[in-house]
């Protein structure tokens, strides 16, 4: 067990009244004021140290399902599903994903599921199950050799969902199904302006995200843009992220508290530590500015359900790793820990989990 900054992250998702300096490691000050803390800390599991975690969703506090790829040559990717809070894993990976990776993973329930594998030609592929994991179903092979897929996402209902492609022909792909990913169908793209320079980032499932009836996508490389769409992906607006831009930088990760109101993280994976201007907001969707910088990359980013504009951003490249926490609405970050992650999510109920590299999956205790 990792402890991560008992005290910042007790005032961070209990809304403590007794505000106290972030302490890593699980310090504590030596001094405060009187008031209540819980102790907060990632209980951490190695499930496979030879996956790299880059799939997240979380149903709950006890389900969640983690997906990935072997740092092995041609093994296979992996996924799994925990049903009682993280105590325990199972493999419930499709058969035949030798050198597969994967890299999104979008859950209705403990029993229905959606994966994405990447990579370009028939390596990007889409399978889905419905009794978790039993059985898979390849719901979609790419037979494009210049496509290249990045991460999907469902609209609320889970029926309606998109898939990112990298730009085939100087622009972006978007994959569609509106029958709960049982198949799939690429969309025209006639409106989707010019990204010829752009491509995407499967860095952590969540460089596509929806929000109500809109849906968003991180772009980095020649530009670093957020896109939108009110209409199920036929037509897409772009708009400067604010974010730096470059050959491993950009907009790694995107959440929404309302169709409205998000947050983008990214970086540089050449530079990890740079942490300078990797936050944008948005209030209305339309525009972004920068907000608070960080110490370590922003790979993906939650909300606190029920808290507010409370934030946790998370992120790991190499021997660069941390977490970061807000309470602002991202104006402002406090480091809580060394300790980062690729992927990131929390659910309904108050739970936040996590998952990165060498097999680590984590479930905030608190």
């Amino acid at each position: 067990m990792r402890l991560l900054g008992t005290l910042a992250l007790s005032t961070l998702l209990l809304g403590s009244a007794v505000a106290t300096p972030a302490y890593a490691g699980g310090q504590h000050p030596p001094g405060h004021g009187h008031g209540h803390h819980h102790a907060v800390a990632w209980d951490e599991t190695v499930i496979d140290a030879d996956q790299s975690f880059r799939g997240l969703d979380a149903v709950d506090r006890r389900t969640a399902w983690v997906a990935g790829g072997s740092a092995t040559e041609g093994a296979p990717g992996r996924v799994f599903r925990t049903t009682d809070g993280g105590r325990s894993w199972d493999d419930v990976s499709p058969p035949g994903t030798e050198g597969l990776l994967f890299r999104d993973v979008e859950a209705r329930s403990a029993r229905e599921a959606v994966v994405l594998a990447i990579g370009p030609g028939d390596a990007s592929r889409i399978y889905r199950t419905t009794d978790g994991g039993a059985s898979w179903t390849a719901a979609f092979v790419n037979d494009d050799p210049a496509a290249f897929y990045d991460c999907l996402a469902f609209y609320p209902g889970g029926k309606r969902g998109l898939a990112l492609s990298d730009p085939v022909d100087g622009k972006f792909r978007i994959l569609s199904t509106q029958d709960s990913g049982r198949t799939w169908a690429v969309l025209p793209d006639a409106g989707m302006p010019d990204t010829s320079t752009e491509f995407g980032f499967a860095a952590s499932g969540d460089c596509l995200v929806t929000a109500g009836r809109t849906a968003y996508f991180g772009s980095g490389g020649g530009a670093s843009r957020v896109f939108r769409s009110d209409d199920h992906g036929l037509t897409w607006t772009a708009t400067d992220s604010t974010i730096p831009a470059g050959d491993a930088a950009g907009v790694f990760g995107l959440a929404f508290r309302t169709p409205q109101q998000g947050i983008a993280v990214g970086g540089d994976f050449a530079a990890p530590a740079d942490g300078v201007d990797a936050v944008a907001v948005t209030r209305h969707g339309r525009s972004w500015r920068n907000a608070g910088d960080l110490a370590h990359l922003g790979e993906d980013v939650a909300y606190l359900k029920g808290r507010g504009d409370r934030l946790v951003v998370t992120g790991e490249s190499g021997d660069v790793k941390g977490t970061s926490v807000s309470t602002d609405g991202g104006r402002s970050w406090t480091q809580v820990s060394t300790n980062g992650y690729h992927a990131l999510d929390c659910t309904r109920d108050g739970a936040c989990w996590a998952a990165g590299g060498s097999g680590r999956v984590a479930r905030l205790a608190r």
